[in-house]
């Protein structure tokens, strides 16, 4: 047995993590489809799947890009008409699953897995969650939580409260067999004080692989070691005690003005929205709270914004990103105190090297720190890595060459070479037929939602085309009805037969700079042509300042997972403008 607390075990074997930073890397388009004719009725293969035979023209004209309009009015009525739809498929039994139900078994409790969960339709099939948290985090609000402006709880919803008729497992899986349909997962099991490790299998009719993504280091020295990350409440929590940790040692009497500064300057490697927020959230806190608490220690305050780019917030257009530089480099008027100007951003800095009290970098430089946040960008994690190796011998080699260390997916996000028995959404997956997406909860939460509808929508997702390739999942009825948005879908692609693919669609994104000030970059309409090419030009409203923060918050509001954290959320934020930020070191 063990004796060691079981949330730092559960910590050394936890195996998802939720991303906001977008990966750097090109995708190249996948050839995963197969070519055949049409004929009336499937057949049926010595395992049981259904043979379908499919025309490569009809399978090209299924996967190009729905048009802007009819996709836009398709996502309208999923969201406002589609349960009002006259479709009678909740009445069909589900072509995957025999008596018993098929079994799916998903990895994560992350944004794709609660949106799945949200959509999916368990009298057709018995879900399995496995995951080492047992809670979906709102993760674009741990920057908030990490100062003390929102509650930790408030941004949390358990896994089991999002959809009752699921099974949860609070376990890490270590291995995935996908020639026997074998996860291998270890958990912790306590008794009083006391934990041990347990081990055991868990097999699937269809594996769901959402467990995101970990902060990359890119193997700089003393990352791991002496930074921190903000992924999950628990880095939010160490960050929140780290700071007050910072003010608390720098009060103590005998420190020399040198070494206050240091304790108060703190370091963020990674411009994105991640690093973007926490400074954002951290100069409210030194705005707001530092004057009530700790006014004679405000004028040795220094935030060090580090970036390797020549920009900040990549996403965003220059003239949002220039608002931002403004906003966050703001000089601060507080009565008694010094004019301050705490933050400075530093660009096309690399760092080569982090130790306990000193930032290197490549040019030189150096900076002395109390405290430092990693938020330069993400990586594969293990499970995932051993995936893709386990699928070396299939056509996920292949795919590797767009998808990168990540499991390259269909149009459909069946995993390829995972014969229709896995998919893979959110972070650690690559679509092989679009530009590389960006790795955000709003690409996730969109997958594990299409994936849902596909499933309850009785779609044979696992048909072969009688060569060892899979063909488009096709309805198991011609004639069975379909809702609203599955009906403009069919007319957008001008098939009725074949299930729509995957298509993202860009809602923009949002990004709060301090002082009740926030960027919103709303896309209206898409470029003409590659997304990744420099002539594509969309069509994007710009709204920041006052306004953007009020579209920020009710956004953030809007998507919490259920109405008791909209409550929570508000009543925190009117806490916050009350009582101030609570500066306990729990």
């Amino acid at each position: 047995r063990l004796q060691v607390p079981r949330s730092t075990l559960l910590r050394n074997v936890e195996t998802e993590e939720n991303a906001e930073e977008a990966v750097e890397s090109e995708a190249t388009p996948s050839a995963a489809a197969a070519t055949a004719t049409v004929v009336p009725k499937p057949t049926t293969t010595s395992n049981n799947k259904p043979t379908i035979k499919i025309s490569q023209d009809r399978i090209e004209k299924a996967t190009k890009e729905r048009p802007y309009p009819l996709f836009l009015a398709e996502k309208t009525a999923s969201l406002f008409l589609d349960s009002f739809s006259p479709s009678n498929n909740n009445n069909l039994p589900s072509p995957l699953s025999t008596t018993p139900k098929e079994n799916i078994v998903i990895l994560g409790t992350g944004w794709g897995a609660a949106a799945f969960l949200k959509n999916i339709d368990t009298d057709k099939f018995d879900v399995t969650v496995i995951s080492p948290r047992n809670y979906f985090v709102f993760t674009p609000m741990l920057a908030g939580a990490s100062v003390g402006s929102v509650d930790f709880k408030s941004i949390t919803e358990p896994i089991r409260e999002i959809n009752n008729n699921v099974r949860y497992l609070e376990a890490a899986a270590t291995d995935i067999d996908p020639t026997t349909n074998t996860i291998s997962c270890i958990a912790i099991v306590c008794e009083g004080n006391s934990c041990e490790t347990k081990e055991f299998d868990v097999n699937y009719d269809r594996l769901l692989f959402s467990v995101g993504a970990q902060t990359t280091t890119f193997g700089t020295p003393g990352v791991e070691e002496y930074c921190n990350y903000l992924k999950q409440v628990g880095d939010a929590q160490q960050i929140k005690n780290a700071i007050v940790s910072c003010f608390e040692s720098a009060g103590l009497p005998d420190l020399t003005e040198a070494e206050i500064q240091k304790e108060l300057t703190f370091v963020i490697v990674g411009a994105g929205p991640t690093g973007i927020e926490f400074a954002a959230e951290l100069l409210d806190f030194i705005e707001e709270n530092g004057p009530r608490y700790y006014k004679q220690l405000l004028p040795y305050v220094r935030i060090k914004i580090v970036e390797a780019a020549p920009s900040i917030l990549r996403p965003f257009e220059d003239g949002m990103k220039d608002e931002a530089i403004r906003r966050l480099t703001r000089t601060m008027e507080i009565e008694g105190v010094a004019t301050l100007r705490p933050c400075e951003i530093l660009l096309n800095k690399q760092v080569s090297e982090v130790t306990a009290n000193y930032i290197y970098f490549k040019d030189g430089d150096k900076i002395q720190y109390g405290m430092s946040l990693w938020a330069a960008g993400i990586g594969p994690l293990p499970i995932t890595t051993n995936m893709v190796e386990a699928l070396e011998e299939t056509e996920q080699k292949g795919a590797q060459e767009f998808a990168r260390g990540r499991l390259g997916v269909d149009p459909w996000l069946r995993v390829i070479g995972g014969k229709g028995e896995v998919f893979a959404f959110g972070d650690c997956s690559c679509v092989s037929n679009t530009p590389m997406l960006p790795a955000t909860a709003q690409v996730a939460s969109q997958q594990g939602e299409f994936l849902g509808k596909l499933f309850s929508n009785d779609y044979r997702v696992d048909a072969g085309g009688g060569d060892g390739q899979l063909v488009p999942p096709v309805v198991a009825d011609p004639n069975q009805s379909k809702s609203f948005s599955e009906q403009i879908a069919s007319f957008a692609m001008g098939e009725s037969e074949i299930a729509a693919p995957f298509q993202y669609l860009d809602l923009g994104i949002l990004a709060y700079t301090g002082s009740g000030s926030a960027l919103a970059q709303v896309q209206v309409a898409p470029g003409k042509g590659d997304p990744t090419s420099e002539t594509w030009n969309p069509v994007r409203l710009q709204i920041k300042g006052k306004l953007g923060f009020g579209l920020w918050r009710s956004i953030y509001l809007w998507k919490q997972t259920s109405p008791k954290n909209v409550v929570l959320v508000t009543l925190d934020w009117i806490k916050v403008k009350l009582f101030g930020r609570d500066i306990s070191i729990l």
